[in-house]
Order: structure tokens, then C-alpha cells, then sequence
């Protein structure tokens, strides 16, 4: 028996005028509602939809125009009115992710280029590597703040500052496409990538901490270390060398990790794996004399000790030779074997800004570019501030002003810069027109394991620092408070 086709009519409109906007709207919804209701009350759900007459055709155009102009959908006039032309800002971090979220999409037509369609709120990476946070807590969609706001998943490869084109390749799957985009301003928050001052194998076998996937390849070897070392035929040695955790790097983020790392294995790993917890070893390595150089040294003395009780190495004036699959090269102590390394000491240019050596100045390092004090590039040909060309966050640093690459610092520049560039808008003026760019410090925090952390305000007022459990309470609330979108400040306590 043949199964019975549905013909689905849709009643013929109208001719709508540019000013019968409800009526125009009562009639859509009319349509809909007939349509569920013809669909829902037959037995099959075979459609057959007739093709559209020329009539209808031309009743689509005036369909789109007056949803268009009424606020609906304006995809197809994005740029009608937008007096200082299209906008593109570089990356998604805390710049430039900070600067889509505050500036006014009245005056420009905002572009995001960046390889990740997402914000990471690094501050609590850490906790995630470990399982203290899923990932979901700590990431924001692009996409979600502005549907006046288009986004390209891409690279952006180089930069013409004298045609003001972007040259791009694609960031999806493997289909690797380039293609240009024209700007009229452009705004360089790319970030910078690990530096691993060209040691030998550290690409190639150390883990950074630098994104979800980071945090992700970090959370998997941990596990495959245990069970590694669970394994009838590994010896004692051999599970002891796997269950060497080294961490290079003794700022921050090496010793929130060391902290987080910690709590992981004497909490979780330690029910499930109890035969093992007494070959587990850390160690942090770092070339400088103490830990956590940038604070207080009453701060660094308590959080040396703190480690030191918990069993956690920290070796200081060590210089990393050679990082091989399963062993690491000290100067000073030789061959050491390990099951994990994480990498994380300091930060270097990344391509794009490597590419823009022979346009733009660079800082003393030559790893940032250098801005005036309107965050404004130098051109390296004149000398002199590019008006329509921007850079802030980890790949930039002010001349005579220099500041360390931190969230806090990023975060500042991207709201001063959003703030300028909607004031200059109206009346096509000049950034300096505007007060320079001036950073407030609030100091630094880290978290050192067991409900402990240190808290260094002493820029803001010189009694203003703490370690202890009133310091990790601070912490806490501290980044719960900065965290982007309602939704993580639901889901964050719900795992702490």
C-alpha cells in the first residue's frame, strides 16, 4: 500500500507594506500555526513542500526586508551606519575576549579572529587538570554575548599594516583553507605561546598549561601513571620513576599546579590506589633562588615551607639541560627519571608576532610589541604611533611602562581600550584625545594546596598579605566573583 504524501499549502499573503510591521507578524505567525497543525493532525510524517511561485519569491524579499528593519534579523545590513568601518580584534583571551564584550557594536562592525571559539578563565586551569573543575566551568563561547559580532575560526598568519589586510588560514578539522580580510581598525590580542628557551625535547615531551587540551592531556597521564605503576609485572623502581611528578617553573601557575597536583593525589588517588601512595614524589625545579619571585619574601618563605612539610622537592638554581621521553637532564644533578613533567617558565612570541619583526618595534626582549601609552603600535619605519592599530594582553608592552604578563594587566588594557574607542566613535576623534592608559595593581594570589594560599596586596597597602586558610577563602571567592557568565557561578560551587 502506498504510503499518502502530505501536500503542505501555505496560504497566499497579502502584499505587506514597510508600515504594517504587526500585521506582517500576526500573518507569520498564522502561517506557523497552521503548518504545526496540518503536520500534527496526519498519520505520516512524509512532507512534500511544492516549489515556490515567482510571487512568493518576491514576497520572501519584502519578508526579509521588513524583519530586517525592525530588528529581527540583520545579518544582511550589518554594517549599515557603522560610522569607523569594520573592526577586527586578534584572539580570544582575556584582552580580546574582554574587549568583544564591552565594546559598542553601535559604532563599529566587530570581527574575532582567533583558533578557539571559546574564553579559558586560566586562573582556574589548574583546578580543572586535576578534576577539581570540569572544563565546562571555566570556558565561555564566543558566540554567546552578541549575534551582531562575527567570528572566524582561524589563524592569522600575517599582516599588511600598508593594504590593512589580515591573511588567515581556516582552524577547522583538517580542511586548512586561507583566506584575507580588510580592516579599518584592528585590535593584536594574540597572546604569547610557553617559552622553552630552546631546550631540547621539551616540546616534544613536557605538558604545558595553557588551554583545556592542555589540561585534558595532563588529567589522562596522571591516571596512566598510576596504572602504569598498578601493573603485576613493573618493578618497584619502575613504579617509582612513574610516580615522579616534576613541575619546571616556580611561579603561579607552576605552584597552583604543584598545589592542585598535590590534593589530587593524597585525596583522590590515595582511595584509589592506596598501595602506591608511598612511591609518589614532586618536585619543582626552577632557575631562580626562591619561588614565586614577584611576592612578598615573607610569602615565598611561607609557602617554601608549607611545600616542604607536604613532601613536595623544591630544588632552586637548577638549570634544565635536556628534557628526554622519561628522563630530565639537570645540570646540577644529572639524569633524573620522571612519569609527568609540566612545563611552565614564562612566555615567548608567538608566530604572528614574530612575523611583524620587520614592521612594528619591539620591547628590549623582542618578544612583545610596543605600544604607546594608548596601547597604539610603533611603525618601525617612522618611528611613530599607527592610529587604526592596537595591542594589548601578553603580546604587548607600553614604552617606559613596562608591566608583567598577567590576566590582571590584560583585563585592564581591554576595558580602557573599549571604553576610548566607543568615546571616539561619534565624532571620528583621536585616541588621544582620550587619558592615557594607567594600571591599577591588585596584587597576586596563588593557591599552595590544602585549603592554603598566599595573597599579596601590598600594592594596594603594604600590611595587605596573608597565607593561610583565610587567604584560600579570599582566593576562592575572589575568582568565583570574576568568573564571566551566571552559569559558571552556579556550576563552580557545586564542585568545590
Amino acid at each position: 500500500m502506498k504510503e499518502k504524501s502530505i501536500e503542505l499549502t501555505i496560504p497566499s499573503q497579502p502584499k505587506i507594506s514597510v508600515n504594517s510591521s504587526r500585521l506582517f507578524r500576526r500573518e507569520i505567525f498564522s502561517v506557523i500555526r497552521n503548518y504545526h497543525q496540518e503536520t500534527l493532525s496526519q498519520p505520516t510524517n512524509l512532507l512534500t513542500i511544492p516549489t515556490k511561485s515567482r510571487a512568493e519569491d518576491q514576497h520572501d524579499v519584502v519578508f526579509k526586508q521588513q524583519l530586517s528593519f525592525n530588528g529581527i534579523a540583520k545579518r544582511d545590513i550589518a554594517s549599515l551606519g557603522k560610522t569607523q568601518g569594520q573592526l577586527i580584534i586578534l584572539g580570544s583571551g582575556w584582552a580580546g575576549f574582554k574587549l568583544l564584550k564591552d565594546l559598542s557594536t553601535k559604532h563599529y562592525e566587530v570581527t574575532v579572529i582567533s583558533p578557539r571559539n571559546y574564553f579559558v578563565f586560566t586562573p582556574l586551569l589548574a583546578s580543572s587538570s586535576v578534576g577539581t573543575l570540569e572544563f565546562r566551568c571555566i570556558t565561555e563561547p564566543i558566540r554567546r554575548y552578541s549575534p551582531k559580532i562575527k567570528y572566524y575560526q582561524a589563524y592569522a598568519d600575517t599582516i599588511d599594516l600598508k593594504k590593512q589586510v589580515i591573511h588567515c588560514t581556516s582552524n577547522i578539522e583538517h580542511k586548512k583553507h586561507e583566506f584575507s580580510i580588510d580592516y579599518d581598525k584592528l585590535i593584536i590580542a594574540v597572546g604569547a605561546k610557553s617559552n622553552t628557551f630552546g631546550i631540547k625535547g621539551v616540546d616534544e615531551h613536557a605538558f604545558f598549561l595553557k588551554d583545556i587540551s592542555d589540561a585534558r592531556k595532563i588529567r589522562s597521564r596522571v591516571i596512566e601513571c598510576f596504572e602504569h605503576a598498578s601493573q603485576p609485572d613493573v618493578t618497584k623502581k619502575e613504579a617509582t620513576d612513574l610516580l615522579h611528578f616534576v613541575v619546571v617553573g616556580g611561579g603561579p601557575t607552576g605552584i597552583e599546579f604543584s598545589g592542585e597536583l598535590y590534593d589530587f593525589i593524597t585525596e583522590d588517588m590515595a582511595r584509589l590506589y592506596p598501595g602506591l601512595i608511598n612511591l609518589v614524589t614532586m618536585t619543582v625545579y626552577d632557575v631562580a633562588p626562591q619561588i614565586l619571585g614577584s611576592f612578598d619574601a615573607s610569602l615565598r618563605d611561607f609557602a617554601t615551607k608549607k611545600f616542604k612539610r607536604k613532601g613536595i622537592n623544591i630544588c632552586t638554581n637548577r638549570h634544565v639541560m635536556e628534557v628526554k621521553e622519561r628522563e630530565i637532564i639537570i645540570e646540577e644533578e644529572g639524569s633524573i627519571p620522571y612519569g609527568m613533567l609540566v612545563w611552565s617558565t614564562g612566555l615567548t612570541e608567538n608566530p604572528l608576532i614574530h612575523s611583524m619583526s620587520d614592521q612594528l618595534i619591539k620591547d628590549k626582549s623582542a618578544k612583545r610589541l610596543l605600544t604607546d601609552e594608548y596601547l597604539r603600535v610603533l611603525s618601525k619605519e617612522t618611528g611613530q604611533a599607527l592610529d587604526n592599530v592596537y595591542a594589548l594582553g601578553d603580546c604587548a608592552s607600553i614604552e617606559n611602562y613596562d608591566l608583567p604578563a598577567t590576566a590582571q594587566v590584560a583585563n585592564q588594557k581591554a576595558k580602557y581600550l573599549s571604553k576610548a574607542l566607543s568615546k571616539i566613535a561619534p565624532e571620528k576623534e583621536s585616541i588621544t584625545g582620550t587619558e592615557p592608559f594607567k594600571f591599577r595593581n591588585f596584587g597576586s594570589m596563588a593557591y599552595i594546596g590544602k585549603y592554603t594560599a598566599v595573597v599579596d596586596m601590598t600594592p594596594v597597602s603594604e600590611k595587605a598579605k596573608e597565607g593561610g586558610i583565610l587567604a584560600w577563602l579570599f582566593w576562592r571567592s575572589s575568582y568565583f566573583t570574576m568568573t564571566v557568565s551566571l552559569r559558571n557561578k552556579m556550576l563552580i560551587p557545586m564542585y568545590w
